[in-house]
């Protein structure tokens, strides 16, 4: 239904004038752009536009940009992926661009930071491979990815690591490649210093981490080994050394994969909250289109709720990647004590606090015991611990509370243990900055310490020696970052999972060498390499069957939640399940498509076709069942968990598939009754293939939207009243009472903040004469705009009094005049009609004024 929110101007006074007196929203909170892709009309070169019309495009938007008055700086141009220029221009200006001859769409440029690296140490194998059956296509099936290119965009890569080969270019492992960017440049400056060069060295790690998840082959017994160590790398290197790189030159990066005929392209980057629409998504599905699979992370946002996965790994024909935790946590440091010879204790360094040393032996010494229910939370006797290390058990107070008391009585290192079985973490232990090492252990470990120290001395000695610890928590679960769909346009994504959380792989030389990594950003390139072993052994594959290929033999994973209880974890979560590359690899049969999207239940059962086919020597017998996923409710921000199975029914039950042959199945699904699952919901499964000859089960996911998709409330308040109309003070933006007058001339201009509670396919605002409510014509028009990232965020659109008329040749700025007005801004739901009104939101807002 259609939410009108239109403020009576008294109402709206009082409201916006105690606003402002009791609060400044605070800028961090602002998610706007900074620069903006402009779409022209004609397909991009990929698609057979010609070069010529290509040029002629830009030059004619670049003509009708001026005649219109719009003053903005062109920062890139695109042909092969993308037809199109990017730009820096004024946010109040974005509405005047949008509407120049030629423009189809206009689009946020998005920045993407380098994840974060940690735990730099020595090296352990990847036992990840063993999770995925990839140790079995290289053992027994022989498969290395030998003669398949792979282009990794990320940070570059550091080919003169042993376990990638120890050089660059032709006849070397990292064969092709380039720097697109140079090490000073960062995205996220105002003015990005770009400074290309061919030479695609890491001085980061994450490409070279992911890299060896790929295809590092281990040069000694201490090495590395990844998915496909046959596999030749193609390195584009899309950021500097620190900071973050631009969609803008990940779309350049795609076009050199492209030019360099790489056959998998990993990128272990994504912007969240988008569209399937996005540039780089539909860029990365025009590479699939010429024969290049795709592979990406799907994201990293797992805490900001639903809908929140990110382009490219969105893109239609693009395997979007999930994270499940590795089954081993692997490379630890560790002590050992003197009560357990031989037993090492493996432990995570605290933040905040110095590394713990390699070497020396210190007594150790209880604070507390495991039934401590605040263990150093007060002061400890001066000199209590004075050069002994201090088992302190978690618990009551912060970590950074007993770390200080600790070190106020002397303690000479700090060992902290779990109060409860939820594995290892890294604890935050400042501030104040501690002074002395603090390590983290498990709550077992700690136990058996306490216990020791029961009985009597106990001598801990550091060790410059790696352990490998059992993941018993939440190892072969789904990672607690990893991004939910399902997409926008409520496309079933993620597509698949892989091992992400807690992986060890090559690093850079000069930053140690290897690093155990979490994200899915480490997922995604085991798929890519998965996908290399796939191309070695059945090479004629066609790029857009791989992800149905891979999915099909792919095993769905319990509820992160409480994987005891036997419940299968969402399938916008976790898409297909975990990657069997093994199975993929030997199956003779398939069904078609990999996934299914239901969409929203409004109209009733979804049915939809299933075609199994039979590439073997001998018919084969499916029997169809059906297998339940958990739902989550309509909390966007907040994902709750539902029992909510769907109705199923695959008709026929049973269907036999000739050798050489294919056979359809026709599966009709109904959304969960209410009195299971609220509407606003989302909800999946899986239907499963049970062949009679013991090959391997296929499974195809599903996931939709129960009730009508157009009864979520996208305009909400987001903890500030949003929608609001607001001045920019230094540091952020205070709201304004009705009649608040700005003076455009001194720089000062009404500026608009705006919540989006969920993805929008139209955003616009609109300028009304307040007395007598003439239309001034448009101020913005956006499309497939994106939602905000946390239930408080917003994005500010200040506007400079200049509106647009007409459009194309014909559109230019013009100057409202001085006069009391308001804006109404208009929201198209998700997959709203453009032509119902039912389908809109729309705000008000109070009267302003505005002096020349």
């Amino acid at each position: 239904m259609m939410t009108t929110r239109l403020f009576p101007l008294v109402l709206a006074s009082m409201v916006l004038g105690a606003a402002a007196r009791a609060q400044t929203i605070d800028a961090s909170r602002n998610e706007s752009p900074r620069a903006w892709f402009v779409e022209l009309s004609s397909a991009p070169g990929v698609d057979g536009t010609s070069p010529a019309t290509l040029k002629s495009e830009k030059q004619a938007f670049r003509a009708a940009a001026r005649q219109a008055g719009l003053k903005y700086t062109e920062r890139f141009a695109f042909d092969t992926l993308f037809n199109g220029i990017s730009v820096s221009v004024d946010r109040a200006d974005v509405g005047l661009l949008s509407q120049i001859q030629g423009v189809k769409n206009v689009w946020p440029v998005h920045t993407y930071a380098i994840p974060p690296t940690t735990d730099v140490a020595n090296p352990d194998l990847i036992t990840a491979i063993t999770m995925t059956g990839a140790d079995v296509a290289q053992s027994s099936l022989g498969l290395t990815g030998a003669g398949v290119r792979v282009a990794v965009m990320d940070t570059g890569i550091d080919y003169k690591h042993p376990d990638l080969g120890g050089c660059f270019g032709p006849g070397c492992r990292v064969a092709f490649g380039t720097d697109l960017v140079g090490d000073a440049y960062d995205a996220g400056q105002a003015n990005p210093i770009i400074a290309p060069d061919p030479d695609p060295m890491d001085c980061a790690g994450h490409g070279t981490h992911v890299s060896g998840i790929i295809g590092a082959r281990a040069a000694s017994p201490t090495g590395v080994t990844g998915v496909a160590p046959g596999v030749t790398f193609g390195a584009y290197r899309v950021f500097g050394c620190a900071g973050s790189t631009s969609d803008e030159i990940m779309i350049r990066a795609m076009e050199l994969a492209l030019a360099d005929h790489m056959q998998i392209l990993n990128m272990s980057i994504g912007e969240a909250f988008t569209w399937p629409q996005s540039p780089t998504a539909v860029a990365a599905s025009k590479l699939v289109d010429r024969g290049m699979v795709v592979v990406a992370s799907i994201g990293n946002s797992g805490a900001n709720g639903l809908y929140s996965g990110g382009a490219p790994g969105l893109g239609d024909k693009v395997i979007g990647v999930a994270s499940f935790d590795n089954i081993f946590l692997n490379g630890l440091n560790s002590f050992s004590v003197s009560t357990d010879p031989g037993r090492l204790f493996g432990y995570f360094n605290g933040s905040g606090s110095p590394i713990a040393p390699t070497a020396g032996s210190f007594e150790l010494a209880r604070t507390g015991t495991r039934t401590s229910a605040a263990d150093a939370c007060s002061a400890l006797p001066a000199g209590s611990l004075s050069g002994k290390i201090a088992l302190v058990r978690r618990g009551t107070c912060g970590f950074a509370v007993k770390v200080a008391n600790a070190q106020a009585a002397g303690a000479a290192g700090v060992v902290l243990y779990n109060n409860q079985n939820t594995g290892l973490l890294t604890p935050l232990v400042s501030p104040p900055t501690p002074t002395i090492p603090v390590v983290f252990i498990t709550q077992a470990d700690g136990n058996a310490l306490d216990a020791r120290l029961a009985a009597g001395p106990v001598t801990l000695t550091w060790t410059d020696q790696l352990t490998s610890s059992p993941n018993t928590l939440t190892g072969g679960l789904i990672s607690s970052f990893s991004s939910y769909g399902l997409a926008p346009d409520l496309t079933l994504k993620p597509d698949i999972g892989a091992p992400g959380g807690f992986i060890r792989s090559t690093f850079p030389l000069a930053l140690g060498g290897y690093a155990n990594l979490s994200g899915t950003s480490m997922a995604s390139p085991h798929v890519a390499g998965a996908a290399a072993l796939f191309l070695q052994a059945h090479p004629k594959t066609n790029a857009h069957a791989m992800r149905d290929l891979l999915q099909n033999t792919a095993s769905p994973k319990a509820w992160f939640g409480n994987p005891g209880l036997g419940f299968l974890d969402n399938v916008h979560r976790q898409g297909a399940g975990m990657l069997r590359i093994d199975k993929a690899v030997q199956a003779t049969t398939a069904a078609t498509p990999g996934k299914l999207s239901l969409g929203e239940s409004q109209a009733g059962p979804a049915t939809r076709t299933v075609t199994l086919t039979n590439s073997g020597s001998s018919d084969v017998t499916f029997t169809a069942s059906f297998a339940p996923a958990l739902a989550t409710g309509p909390n966007t921000f907040t994902p709750s968990f539902f029992i909510g199975d769907a109705g199923v029914a695959v008709s026929p039950a049973s269907v036999t598939v000739p050798a050489g042959g294919s056979a359809t199945v026709s599966a009709t699904i109904t959304a969960p009754p209410d009195a299971a699952l609220p509407d606003n919901s989302l909800y999946g499964g899986y239907l499963v293939f049970t062949p009679d000859d013991g090959s391997a089960t296929l499974r195809v996911p599903f996931a939709g939207f129960k009730g009508d998709y157009q009864s979520i409330q996208v305009l909400t308040g987001g903890g500030s009243g949003f929608p609001l109309v607001a001045r920019a003070v230094p540091g952020g933006f205070v709201p304004v009472a009705a009649g608040t007058s700005f003076n455009l001339a001194a720089g000062d201009f009404p500026t608009f903040l705006v919540h989006l509670n969920h993805q929008s396919r139209i955003f616009r605002m609109e300028v009304f004469d307040a007395a007598t409510g003439r239309a001034w014509h448009r101020a913005d028009n956006e499309s497939f705009v994106g939602r905000n990232s946390t239930a408080t965020g917003f994005f500010a659109i200040p506007w400079n009094g200049v509106t647009v008329i007409g459009n194309g040749n014909g559109a230019k700025g013009i100057v409202v005049p001085a006069g009391t007005y308001v804006m109404k801004v208009s929201v198209l739901k998700a997959l709203g009609d453009e032509s119902n009104p039912a389908d809109w939101e729309t705000w008000t807002s109070p009267a302003f004024s505005i002096a020349r």
